[in-house]
């Protein structure tokens, strides 16, 4: 028996609770960041939520969700640098105009302020990022839809979504690689790109 199939039969070893994320986001400029923040404590507390809003520098635009894992893969990390290094996009406007809940399968559902419709030129980007990650060896995580958005809070009721009081709108130039330590609410920037004018 090999050390490793020995140690899978032991307590604490075998299959682990994934520990990291990796993700591609876009993330609201400073004054955007202020004013989500705020939409956020007035919309949970107008429904009643009690998940406390995300802190204001968590806020964001996932593009790609690439995996939890124990540990950071070098080789993803790698193979997803060369994919954004690929891409040659000028900047281009988020407006995000709804609120309401994911009615997902699990206790907390994600409050979101998402698009209602719109914002052709950051799908047109994700579509190109999507090829990006497929010619790079990414692809079983270009699949699937889009729908932007960004978390305000997490809690067990359910809202119909709705126009939100205030669209929120800003200008992208530029998007992030995250590492995502997952259960310590900490995200670590492992690079970033412009996108030039």
């Amino acid at each position: 028996m090999t050390t490793s199939g020995a140690q899978a039969g032991f307590a604490g070893f075998g299959s682990q609770e994934p520990t990291d994320r990796l993700f591609f986001a876009v993330f609201p400029d400073a004054p955007a960041a202020a004013r989500i923040a705020a939409l956020a404590a007035s919309e949970c507390e107008r429904h009643g939520l009690r998940g406390r809003p995300l802190r204001t520098e968590r806020l964001h635009v996932t593009l790609f969700h690439l995996g939890d894992r124990v540990g950071v893969p070098e080789d993803v990390v790698a193979a997803a640098k060369r994919a954004a290094t690929s891409l040659r996009e000028s900047p281009f406007e988020i407006a995000l105009d709804t609120v309401g809940s994911f009615a997902m399968r699990r206790a907390q559902k994600p409050f979101v302020l998402k698009a209602g419709a719109g914002n052709e030129a950051l799908r047109a980007f994700h579509a190109r990022f999507a090829d990006a990650l497929r010619k790079h060896g990414l692809g079983e995580w270009a699949r699937g839809g889009f729908e932007p958005h960004v978390t305000l809070a997490y809690d067990g009721a359910v809202v119909p979504f709705e126009p939100a009081a205030q669209p929120i709108a800003w200008r992208v130039h530029g998007f992030v690689l995250v590492h995502s330590l997952l259960g310590r609410t900490r995200h670590v920037g492992l690079a970033n790109w412009s996108l030039a004018e």
